[in-house]
């Protein structure tokens, strides 16, 4: 008689929400198993029983075989006593115990719902919440562990006998799928307009929202994270007044298309957008505009002088019900799809407030039943070098963690005011939070504080330790303060740009045993000194920095309003460099003469001019410098516009010996590299009518050069040759791409970011690291970062 052997197989990672259980009874009862599956807080736990060669190939295969949403982090097998269990099943979940699963991002609807979606034959044809085990609502759904129904906010829609049979079939696609549902006992769409918004009694809510959209309104949708501003992409006057009710200013709007084709009639897609576009996560991809008869279809008005669009293909079933099935009324096939809030505030998600907050904006809504309980804005990529790059990390991707290099104890890092992301560590994992925003408003900051909450809950996280940037005035750490005080912990405040080459530094997997050559370049950022920061290299790691060069010192005059209107950037750079505001230069042409009167007083004065050694305001200087942008209606506009300029000039006109920075080398202290003579070279061109294109690649070109000579001489003094490109400003592919061009060929190692963004998105990373490598050191005990740190690893004698 055969002895029969009997295991029990702890599976981690994301193994809920994704039909592990399913998958582990049919593989159990294929090979002859007996036992049972469960899902617990810590993962999902099988026993087998059999003989042991067939225990022996389950365990075996169980992971390199799992379904294709799950993700295996980890299988832990121990030897148990045989019982004789006869059958194999799935057993009710455990709820008890510490949460140590991963929840699964929400997924788009897979190819098999969508045929059954546009099948007529089939009970789901046209259902707006066809989903299964492979696709759908997940994190945006999900209230506690373990993943089960009545841990979701479809906890409210008992199945029907239909919906309990297929749940219940292991040969089912919707095996034990908690958000499966149908028309009969699913959630219920329905569309509302009027003042006040009223339900349309008797009419199908999908056709009267295209009808809408058809007419030429603007429409609200529900979607699995939060509301859409939904219109037709085609006409001008629409977008733009889209644009006008929400108070977009020039922002780009993101796009939808029904397919793949639609889009690359539009825009030049490589294989990695492909990929992307079609995938399961189904971001937002920043796509190069095709030029043409085609190109036009598109209103101008979607987005002004930018050379990207935003792509994204439908990833709900009410996306693709939005865009017509076949045989359906004619309608809109290219819709703006942008977040339904008013500028600044986060996503809407609750239905009431949507009724109210959106009632200047939406002619109609799309709304339903089903309540969102985690807000999911849409990820944005781009990609550089055929590689993704991520600009905003959110749908789709949260809140799966990221593998760390070192364990760290459960801590909470804050990350920035803008664009701000938060995250979570213990152990070798950190956890990003979706994408919250900036939190200038009241109602941001409330949405962080409730979902930082419901992180913590979802990820068993309990920090003991704190992190925050170092701006005093950063409302992201009074929140981090706030926190440490009323839970008895302790604060690190960490320099922004030392978090940003940290981030890199974790992305990458550096242990930090040797330090890197951080080029840290972005907007702004609250230097140790109080100066704002931006064009900075450190030699950086986790413990801490030293500041190697930076880009002289200029005047900011009137704060955010420098950055608001580039030419007084332009205009401060020129004073600082010694250049005459000629009245022919297009930045003095744009500043009225009375407030350049002013102007000028002021930056003599020293008048509310804080010195800022930002790359990003140097950006916003060239730009307007060269005609191309000289009012900035959001963030970055300016250097996006002449990233756009320089994508169009000749090949043969990057190259300009006169366009160079001077690099001062003062002894002990940082070098400064003063850009004084690449703005005098940039007026000479100016003057001499040098299309703005030219002037815009030649100054990437010099940055690119910059970053090389500087990275060098660090090389040269520390013997190191790994560097980290970090900051918004490397959001820009093609200064990206000339930076790793001209270092790999100097013999540098170059990181980039690829799994978190190069922007204050992936800023909270590396606060995380920076405050776990201080725990019990003087700068943990201070509760402050404030100084220069020296790195750990000791220098070369010099």
């Amino acid at each position: 008689m055969e002895i029969l052997q009997r295991r029990r197989v702890t599976v981690r990672g994301v193994v809920q929400g994704v039909g592990f259980r399913p998958y582990v009874y049919t593989r159990a009862t294929a090979l002859g198993l007996a036992g049972h599956v469960t899902n617990t807080p810590e993962g999902v736990i099988a026993e087998v029983e059999g003989p042991a060669a067939a225990v022996r190939e389950f365990c075996d295969r169980l992971a390199a075989e799992a379904p294709p949403l799950a993700l295996v982090e980890a299988v832990h097998q121990d030897e148990l006593p045989a019982a004789g269990t006869l059958g194999f099943r799935i057993v009710a979940s455990r709820g008890k115990g510490a949460a140590r699963t991963l929840v699964s991002p929400d997924t788009a609807t897979c190819a098999d719902c969508v045929r059954e979606l546009a099948d007529p034959g089939d009970r789901r044809y046209r259902h707006p919440f066809i989903t299964c085990t492979h696709c759908g609502p997940r994190f945006t759904i999900v209230t506690s562990l373990p993943y089960d129904r009545e841990h979701t906010t479809m906890a409210g829609f008992p199945m029907c006998p239909d919906c309990a049979r297929e749940y219940a079939d292991p040969a089912d696609r919707r095996f034990h799928a908690q958000p499966v549902a149908c028309p009969a006992c699913g959630p219920r769409l329905r569309f509302l307009t009027g003042r006040p918004p009223r339900e349309e009694d008797g009419r199908d809510p999908v056709a009267a929202a295209r009808a809408l959209l058809a007419d030429g309104g603007i429409l609200a949708v529900k979607g699995l994270g939060g509301y859409h501003l939904a219109c037709d992409a085609t006409r001008s006057g629409v977008v733009a007044e889209l644009r006008r009710r929400k108070a977009r200013g020039d922002k780009p709007f993101a796009l939808m298309a029904p397919d793949l084709a639609a889009v690359e009639a539009l825009a030049v897609a490589g294989p990695e957008e492909r990929r992307l576009l079609t995938g399961p996560v189904r971001p937002v991809v920043l796509l190069r505009r095709r030029t043409g008869a085609a190109a036009g279809t598109v209103a101008p008005e979607v987005a002004p002088r930018c050379p990207d669009l935003g792509f994204m293909l439908p990833y709900t079933p009410v996306h693709h019900l939005l865009l017509g099935l076949p045989g359906d009324p004619p309608g809109p096939r290219l819709l703006v799809m942008t977040s339904a809030n008013l500028s600044g505030e986060p996503i809407v998600t609750e239905d009431a407030e949507a009724l109210e907050l959106l009632a200047g904006i939406a002619d109609g809504w799309l709304a339903h039943d089903r309540p969102i309980h985690v807000p999911c804005d849409d990820s944005v990529v781009r990609v550089c070098d055929g590689e993704p790059l991520l600009v905003r990390r959110s749908r789709g991707y949260a809140p799966l963690p990221l593998p760390l290099p070192l364990p760290v104890p459960p801590v909470l890092a804050a990350g920035g005011d803008l664009k701000n992301v938060f995250c979570l560590g213990r152990d070798r994992r950190a956890w990003l939070s979706a994408h919250l925003g900036d939190l200038d408003s009241a109602a941001a900051r409330t949405a962080l504080i409730r979902t930082g909450r419901q992180l913590e809950s979802l990820t068993g996280v309990e920090p003991r330790l704190l992190a925050a940037d170092l701006h005093p005035g950063y409302r992201s750490a009074r929140w981090a303060e706030q926190r440490a005080a009323s839970d008895g912990h302790a604060l690190v405040r960490v320099q922004h740009h030392h978090a940003h080459i940290a981030s890199a530094m974790a992305e990458h997997g550096l242990d930090g045993g040797s330090p890197v050559i951080g080029i840290a370049f972005d907007g702004t950022g609250y230097g140790t000194d109080g100066a704002v920061w931006g064009g900075e290299v450190l030699i950086a790691d986790y413990r801490g920095h030293r500041r190697f060069a930076h880009l002289a010192y200029v005047p900011l005059p009137g704060g955010d309003t420098a950055v608001r209107r580039p030419y007084r950037m332009a205009l401060a750079h020129l004073w600082a460099a010694g250049i005459d505001w000629s009245p022919e230069l297009p930045c003095t042409a744009a500043c009225p003469p009375q407030e350049r009167a002013v102007l000028r007083r002021q930056l003599e004065r020293s008048l509310n001019c804080a010195p800022t050694s930002s790359m990003g305001r140097l950006f916003d200087a060239v730009s307007s410098l060269a005609g191309v942008c000289h009012l900035a209606g959001y963030e970055a506009q300016a250097a996006i516009e002449l990233e756009s300029a320089a994508v169009g000039a000749p090949g043969e006109a990057h190259p300009a010996p006169g366009y160079r920075f001077d690099v001062r080398h003062a002894g002990e202290g940082p070098a400064v590299a003063d850009p004084a003579p690449l703005l005098a070279a940039v007026v000479a061109d100016v003057r001499a009518g040098t299309p703005p294109a030219v002037v815009a690649a030649r100054f990437h070109a010099a940055v690119a050069g910059l970053v090389t000579d500087l990275s060098t001489a660090a090389r040269d003094r520390y013997g190191l040759d790994t560097v980290a490109l970090t900051g918004g400003v490397f959001a820009n592919t093609l200064l990206s791409t000339a930076c790793a061009r001209l270092l790999g060929e100097a013999g540098f190692t170059v990181l980039r970011h690829r799994q978190v963004p190069p922007n204050d998105g992936g800023l909270a990373l590396g606060q995380l690291m920076v405050a776990a490598a201080l725990e019990g050191t003087d700068a943990h005990s201070r509760n402050t970062h404030s100084e220069e740190e020296p790195c750990a690893w000791r220098y070369p004698a010099e």
